[in-house]
């Protein structure tokens, strides 16, 4: 049985819960055509915009707490924040939602509200007395209420629930506990609006600066450098730190208090460690991290992309990449910040998980794809990450994986530019297209005997080609160039040479029905395939999908293990725990332990090597069709 105002009333309606903001917005409209709802109207008005702010000081500083470049050595609690704490708090700002109501049910209540000043300075010295002498211990003793069995079991676990506090995780609470908060936060400002002092100012300094110290606590990063208590004691007293309140969450019978620990001291909860270890976290920021054992390089795809990205915006980030109307307002902010990295940035962190013990990082090179297309940008890029390698070689990473563009064949050689020009790295180079390559086979029906294979001469086509001659099935190779059609034929074992063909029109797979697609094909050209047709594909970015009597893949991908700790973000339009196959391919090697470079051609032998060993790890395919290759 749910326990009584445990659950939001408007829990059902989902992103349709902000209709109930249309009230407001429907009263200010309303008011240009009725004088005497003005006041009303600017109340309204004001609440919008107090909303709006709380709402952005909560994203920024979520957004600042997982800017991993920046916060990764600060770090409280080292863990990721995964699918599962970003679902618990989806619906985090629901007290922001309550809080407008109540405050309009005591606007109505007592009308004099509307005649409040913008400025009062006594108003602001009343609401501080006021919250230090009502607000901090009201909240101190119902917190330790809330602590008690059956309060706990049936409210306050919910909060505990995520095991990483983040700032929405200060809202991750049950309706009646953000009731109770409701009353913290509003007697200081209606008791100050009734002694005379009250104003606007005052009650939008109070409310923000309650949601910043909330924020500050819960967001996992220890910011408040020691020295600040060491030299003014008495101020540990007077306002807790994020390592202070991260205690609660890990020892939940101590540090109960709001903000001002003095009430922890007062009601003897204070942890004896709280001190201590807000020394050392602000000590050891920027010492001792922990190395990665594996690095995905990745780089942005596009500007809208680029907003996909955890630390941007977290539930958006958590969920496959679609382009979304409600942030295309965003994209001038996004194209200086390109500008920017253009002219500034380094490869920066973007996200992390852990398996089996062993800690993946992904790093990001500052470049987004189209500028990977501009002749004059192309060592700037190769510098950045060739940089990113030899920074991976002195911390002891033992692969970093290069991702789409990164690896491409004419920018690097497919990675083998930065081998040769270092030949005695530590780190293991991977491109990771041999299980990219395995993928895309392993895709492909047993009973296919013919393909028709675009991008033919490339690095993975080549593979494809290879390996699929062996089979014993045919292969249609679109290429215009002879020489280089006859240059892999003739890789092949004699007896299979007769199954790759070149062709050169995309006429000539009129009666294929399985093509793999490397190279970008329009729409008209897709016109060429028979109805039914299934197109497989390794060309970045994927065809558009035209074609509604055919079928498309995906890009090659796969599944991460189940064991897979702290993930909680998307790897652009994968699904959740859905990894590119060059990400998994790096992957695999570092679990393997090999100690060979992957760069350069594909070593068609080694395909099957490599989908077995992904497969013995709990990497699993994407689809479900019966596969090519034997395991």
């Amino acid at each position: 049985m749910v326990a009584l105002l445990s659950t939001w009333p408007w829990e059902g309606l989902g992103s349709f819960k902000y209709i109930l903001y249309g009230p407001f917005l429907a009263k200010i409209l309303h008011a240009r055509h009725q004088e005497d709802t003005c006041s009303q109207a600017l109340w309204c008005l004001h609440i919008l915009i107090l909303c709006t702010l709380r709402c952005f000081m909560y994203h920024s500083w979520t957004t600042y707490s997982n800017m991993l470049f920046l916060t990764r050595n600060r770090r409280i609690i080292k863990e990721g924040v995964d699918f599962k704490q970003i679902d618990k708090e989806w619906d985090w700002d629901n007290f922001i939602l309550l809080q407008a109501a109540l405050a309009t049910l005591i606007f109505y209540k007592f009308p004099f509200l509307a005649d409040l000043p913008l400025w009062n300075t006594r108003g602001f010295v009343a609401v501080v007395l006021l919250h230090i002498a009502i607000s901090e211990p009201l909240y101190y003793l119902t917190h330790k209420y809330f602590h008690g069995k059956y309060l706990f079991t049936n409210y306050h676990s919910l909060h505990h629930s995520s095991p990483v506090p983040q700032p929405f995780t200060a809202g991750h609470l049950t309706l009646l506990e953000h009731l109770v908060l409701a009353v913290v936060i509003g007697v200081p400002i209606v008791g100050a609006c009734f002694l005379g002092l009250g104003s606007i100012s005052m009650i939008y300094g109070y409310v923000l600066i309650f949601d910043l110290l909330r924020s500050l606590g819960h967001c996992n990063t220890e910011i408040l450098p020691h020295q600040i208590f060491e030299k003014f004691p008495f101020l540990r007293y007077l306002l807790y730190s994020p390592t202070y309140h991260s205690l609660h969450h890990t020892e939940m019978g101590t540090n109960f208090c709001l903000f001002m620990p003095i009430y922890d001291l007062l009601g003897n909860t204070l942890n004896s460690k709280s001190w201590d270890m807000h020394k050392k976290f602000s000590l050891d920021a920027g010492k001792n991290s922990r190395v990665p054992d594996f690095v995905f390089l990745a780089h942005v795809v596009d500007m809208t992309s680029a907003m996909h990205a955890q630390f941007v915006f977290r539930s958006y980030g958590s969920m496959p990449y679609t382009t979304r109307v409600i942030l295309l307002p965003w994209l001038p902010v996004c194209f200086v910040v390109m500008l920017l990295m253009w002219a500034k940035s380094k490869t920066f962190l973007v996200s992390f998980y852990k398996l089996r013990g062993m800690l993946h990082q992904t790093w990001s090179v500052p470049r987004f794809g189209f500028q990977y297309f501009l002749p004059f940008a192309a060592d700037g890029i190769n510098k950045h990450i060739e940089e990113a390698i030899l920074r991976a070689n002195r911390l002891g990473v033992k692969v970093i994986s290069l991702a789409a563009l990164n690896k491409n064949e004419a920018l690097n050689g497919g990675g083998t530019l930065f081998v040769n020009k270092h030949p005695d790295l530590e780190v293991r180079v991977v491109h990771g297209n041999t299980l990219t390559a395995a993928v895309t086979l392993n895709e492909i029906p047993d009973d296919v005997t013919e393909v028709f294979l675009s991008g033919s001469t490339s690095k993975l086509g080549r593979a494809i080609a290879l390996y699929l001659c062996r089979k014993r099935v045919r292969v249609l190779m679109l290429t215009l160039s002879t020489e280089r059609f006859q240059k892999i034929q003739k890789e092949a074992p004699t007896e299979y040479q007769k199954y790759l063909v070149q062709v050169s029109k995309y006429q000539a797979a009129q009666n294929c029905k399985t093509w793999i697609v490397g190279k970008w094909i329009t729409p008209r050209e897709q016109r060429f395939a028979p109805p039914g047709t299934h197109f497989h594909q390794f060309v970045v970015p994927p065809i558009l999908r035209f074609r509604r009597d055919c079928t498309y893949g995906d890009l090659a991908a796969m599944k991460l293990p189940e064991d897979v700790e702290g993930l909680g973000c998307c790897e652009y339009t994968m699904d959740r725990g859905v990894v590119h196959a060059c990400h998994a391919g790096g992957l695999v090697h570092s679990l393997e332990g090999w100690t060979h470079h992957e760069v350069g051609a594909i070593d068609v032998d080694r395909i099957d090597v490599v989908w077995e060993a992904a497969l013995k790890h709990g990497l699993k395919p994407v689809s479900g069709v019966r596969k090519l290759i034997q395991h």
